[in-house]
């Protein structure tokens, strides 16, 4: 069953236990990370001790998500050695992990026999996916939410499969 798609806010602010996210490219080009990623590739790094800098309303919505006792978790599935979108993603996630959220990192290889969905997702409360579609080049196609319950359980199994393999960000080191 396809749904009208949420806003980010509209989608956390439905969740009351658990949002999951799967991401499993190895580079995206969203609009909103271009100049934040050409700005990386030429040298400038977020300073975790100038949070003024970096603090930005997705950080906020985490914040307050958490903040209602849902435990939000992200994992990520990446070729090592990794690329440098990878690297800009490993640099920056120090702000999703001060904002509450969970992240783990697992190396595509040790995926290999984990039944995987065919896109990147968000699961909330184990009933909800909103799929993110992406083109060959990475940028966004637009997003689907979907309450099949079979789809909800394959990322759901999915999500668990490759978070119990995971490494956690803090010890996670890049390749």
């Amino acid at each position: 069953m396809s749904l009208n798609v949420p806003t980010f806010p509209e989608l956390l602010a439905s969740a009351s236990r658990s949002a999951v996210h799967l991401e499993m490219r190895d580079s995206y080009a969203v609009d909103y990370e271009k100049g934040p990623f050409a700005d990386w590739r030429a040298g400038v790094r977020r300073d975790p001790a100038d949070r003024a800098s970096w603090w930005r309303p997705w950080l906020d919505l985490i914040q307050e998500t958490v903040g209602r006792g849902v435990v939000v978790r992200r994992a990520r599935i990446v070729s090592e050695p990794v690329s440098d979108y990878t690297r800009f993603l490993y640099d920056g996630t120090f702000t999703n992990v001060a904002a509450g959220e969970q992240v783990r990192w697992l190396p595509r290889r040790r995926a290999s026999d984990i039944a995987l969905p065919g896109n990147d997702f968000w699961l909330i409360d184990d009933r909800l996916i909103r799929w993110n579609h992406f083109t060959g080049e990475g940028a966004s196609a637009g997003g689907e939410v979907s309450t099949n319950s079979a789809a909800a359980k394959l990322c759901g199994e999915a999500f668990e499969a490759v978070w119990e393999r995971a490494v956690p960000h803090d010890t996670y080191q890049i390749t």
